[in-house]
């Protein structure tokens, strides 16, 4: 029998303005596997992340009623929708649309169950998306219920759906109405594909359950985010902004693309993942289906360009500290990432800030035998409920009754951040009358003029959509809300709905952590509480009190007003006791979210017909690769194309090289590589034509040899409508 061992990571480290966390998760079957977690801290640039072996004989003195065994499983699958033609989903930019492939996208299951009781389990999804969402956790669950027999133990309460929040996308499959507004609407191709993809990772996670052991463990990692509301952070407590750092999921924004990026990737956790996993892959012994899954977290106010904001209007001037404007424009403000001069919409920054967490996560692989700590005690549980944060009253840690508020945005959201920013001289740190486009106050009111009552709630949030109020044709944002927890040993994980930003997750964390020790939930063992995010129903952001009385971006995005974050820890607290080792019991289940994927708006065109040009054939080649080619080039082939949505080929490729080895071409690189590009565009919309161009950037990994690329599409026939494959393959041409 296997034995698998699946590490965490603790984060130690003096902050000066902001900490920010990553957690690597990372398995391999049959041999090994890690779970890394990472930590950095802008101002004195260290960080922290985690891993242990996964999968390697039990010794004769282990036994199966080893309170620190486990039962673990992985699994990954494609999730990769269409990626043309469709909105990309995160910079809300309705003329971000999809013109190709960067890199393949991907849910990776991470299974952790009881070895005394093996219904006692849940499911931790990471998947290359913006976020969880409501109509894609319910597809899932859907998806489970239908396969039946041994697949009914995950159920509501043990299934959690993280995004790392990628900006790089193709959207269109999220419930409400407000994030189908830029895209267009709901496209059913683009969430079938998230939902069966992520279905099949837990089936492939399940097959691989076996015993094994979770353990802990922290390294430094540098320069991989900054805080990009330093002033609003800097509004929480100083005593509060001077502490140690605790263990959890690492937070840095999926911006590292830039809003002008129309090839789809998972941003820098994408890189991240991939590199980690076809690394050890490679060490003899390792196992091909090694996982590695770089999972979100308080990512709120993080962001992955770490040079800082500067003004892009000609001055180089860095943008102003309260409102991120540049001579009071919010438009010329943009964050810098470690290779902003590179004119490729962010690729290049994006694989630098990817190679660091993969640098630190390989780094903590080749030293956790020595430093891991255990996680102990065999109690695994999980709880969740939804709630309805529209109104839920509370008492305030203060002693004051409080309540939530139906959500509503406030004029900064439209200000965007500098990752991205907004558009009409909306600024941000704006709790005041606002001055931006007198236009939108009266499309605001048009949509729904907040009552009183609302306005009160919300302040110091002045209001420019009351979504929560807003429910023609459907729904606009959600008001029910997810709230879960998940325990193994004396490890807690907080699952967030919402982006909690870097002092809000903190906190979070922390009353959980007070809590759990005040309940002795995990015996005399320390607590030990990570929080991942943004999960199952996307609520944008969680902000402090102090951050949202700044009104900045963050906070102008909590949705349910000031008391966000202490209605979240106040629910979370009390569900702790169902967490106990011997508790039987759930909380009640709540009200049910509305599932829009029936009725939701779609004004996306299908793919309606494709033809190759006069005398040519779909696959032929337009343009020939050169006959040479060195190292630092890129070696480019144009193809007659055809639309990829007609054949999403997942678990698949569009492209792909080869080389000529030993008589025999072999494959040595995929569309899910960063440095094999696909580019599709149309070439004439009423006689249907296309091209594909396909790049390889030629860097260091490349060897010397003799290449081809070869293209496989597939074409939606006029009239009858039948999908044809066909493929494609270019002249042979040598590297040097």
């Amino acid at each position: 029998m296997a034995r698998s061992h699946l590490a965490v990571a603790l984060a130690t480290a003096t902050i000066l303005l902001l900490v920010t966390f990553h957690l690597i998760s990372t398995y391999g079957l049959p041999r090994f596997g890690y779970l890394h977690l990472h930590n950095i801290f802008e101002g004195n640039n260290e960080g922290s992340s985690h891993q242990i072996p996964i999968n390697y004989p039990l010794g004769s003195h282990e036994s199966s009623e080893d309170p620190s065994r486990y039962l673990l499983g992985v699994g990954k699958a494609d999730i990769t929708g269409p990626v043309v033609e469709i909105n990309l989903m995160g910079y809300a930019d309705p003329n971000q649309v999809g013109t190709g492939l960067r890199q393949r996208l991907y849910s990776r299951a991470f299974i952790v169950g009881s070895n005394e009781k093996p219904e006692d389990r849940f499911v931790y999804l990471v998947l290359d998306t913006q976020s969880g969402d409501t109509a894609i956790r319910h597809g899932i669950l859907q998806g489970l219920s239908d396969l039946g027999g041994e697949y009914k133990v995950y159920r509501q309460a043990n299934v959690a759906v993280i995004g790392t929040h990628s900006h790089s996308g193709p959207g269109a499959w999220l419930n409400y109405l407000l994030p189908q507004i830029t895209s267009r609407g709901f496209d059913k191709q683009s969430y079938q594909a998230i939902v069966d993809g992520a279905l099949l990772s837990i089936r492939r996670a399940h097959s691989s359950l076996a015993p094994g052991y979770l353990s802990i463990g922290a390294i430094d990692v540098e320069d991989a985010n900054v805080n990009r509301s330093p002033y609003a952070y800097l509004a929480n407590p100083e005593d509060e902004r001077a502490r140690s750092g605790v263990l959890t999921w690492f937070p840095v924004h999926g911006t590292s693309m830039l809003g002008n990026n129309t090839l789809i990737s998972g941003d820098n956790k994408g890189v991240a993942a991939d590199l980690l996993e076809k690394d050890i892959r490679q060490i003899e012994g390792a196992d091909d289906d090694f996982v590695a899954g770089f999972s979100q977290a308080n990512v709120g106010d993080t962001s992955p360009n770490v040079l800082g904001a500067y003004c892009e209007d000609g001055s180089g001037e860095k943008c102003n500290f309260e409102d991120s404007t540049c001579g009071g424009r919010n438009e010329p403000c943009h964050g810098r990432g470690p290779f902003f001069r590179q004119n490729d919409q962010g690729a290049s920054s994006c694989f630098e800030i990817g190679r660091r967490q993969y640098s630190a996560a390989k780094s903590l692989y080749e030293s956790m035998s020595l430093n891991g700590i255990c996680v102990s005690g065999p109690t695994v549980k999980s709880v969740h409920a939804f709630h309805d944060f529209s109104k839920f009253n509370f008492t305030h840690p203060n002693g004051s009754l409080v309540s939530t508020c139906p959500a509503a945005l406030g004029y900064s959201f439209a200000a965007g951040t500098t990752d991205g920013p907004g558009a009409f001289d909306f600024k941000q740190n704006n709790t005041g009358s606002p001055n931006a486009n007198p236009v939108w106050s009266v499309v605001s009111g048009f949509l729904r003029e907040p009552s009183p009552e609302q306005r009160a709630c919300h302040h110091s949030k002045p209001i420019l959509l009351d979504v929560g109020e807003i429910e023609q044709p459907y729904l606009w944002t959600p008001n029910v809300v997810d709230v879960q927890l998940f325990r193994v040993g004396q490890l807690v994980i907080i699952v967030s709905p919402g982006e909690a930003t870097t002092m809000a997750g903190r906190r979070w964390r922390e009353a959980i952590h007070n809590s759990a020790a005040d309940l002795s939930l995990t015996g005399l063992t320390e607590p030990i509480v990570v929080l991942g995010g943004p999960a199952n129903s996307y609520t944008h952001y969680i902000a402090t009190e102090e951050e949202y009385g700044i009104q900045r971006y963050e906070g102008a995005s909590t949705l349910y007003g000031p008391h966000t974050l202490n209605a979240h820890i106040n629910i979370t607290t009390r569900y702790l006791p169902y967490l106990a080792a011997n508790n039987a019991e759930a909380p009640d289940p709540g009200p049910s979210p509305p599932i829009h994927t029936n009725k939701s708006l779609s004004f996306i065109r299908g793919v309606v017909f494709d033809r190759a040009p006069f005398f040519k054939s779909f696959g032929d080649v337009v343009t020939e690769a050169n006959a040479l080619y060195h190292v630092g080039e890129k070696a480019e082939v144009t193809f007659v194309g055809a639309n990829p949505r007609n054949d999403l080929r997942l678990e698949d490729t569009y492209v792909a090289v080869e080389q000529y080895i030993d008589h025999v071409w072999s494959r040595v690189r995929d569309d899910s590589d960063w440095d094999l590009i696909f580019h599709w565009r149309r070439t004439n919309t009423v006689l249907g034509t296309s091209e594909v161009k396909v790049e390889w950037e030629l860097g260091e990994a490349a060897r010397g040899g003799k290449y081809r690329i070869r293209y496989w599409g597939a074409s939606k026939t006029p009239f009858t409508g039948s999908i044809v494959q066909f493929e494609g393959t270019s002249g042979t041409f040598i590297v040097r």
